[in-house]
């Protein structure tokens, strides 16, 4: 339920636009091109099969998993409180 200005519903269009955002944004960073053969970090053969499965592929799935476990923060503030503005 919507309350003062916001038209009902409003919520979950903001949801469906965050959604939308993030898959928007993991579609972009997927690797594209030519495969690398080794890691562009380590250096050390990618799989053959990594590489079929994933075409683009330039990180070893050890470089890869570290850098997917790194904080993102997207820099989009949907919600408009002052906490959430202050991160």
């Amino acid at each position: 339920m919507a309350t003062g200005w916001a038209p009902d519903g409003a919520v979950q269009d903001q949801i469906d636009d965050t959604i939308a955002d993030a898959v928007s944004r993991a579609r972009a960073n997927m690797p594209q091109g030519e495969s690398e053969a080794e890691c562009r970090e380590c250096g050390e053969p990618i799989p053959e099969a990594r590489r079929r499965a994933l075409p683009g592929v330039k990180l070893c799935v050890a470089c890869q998993s570290e850098r997917d476990s790194r904080p993102v923060f997207t820099g989009i503030n949907r919600r408009g409180s002052k906490d959430s503005q202050l991160r």
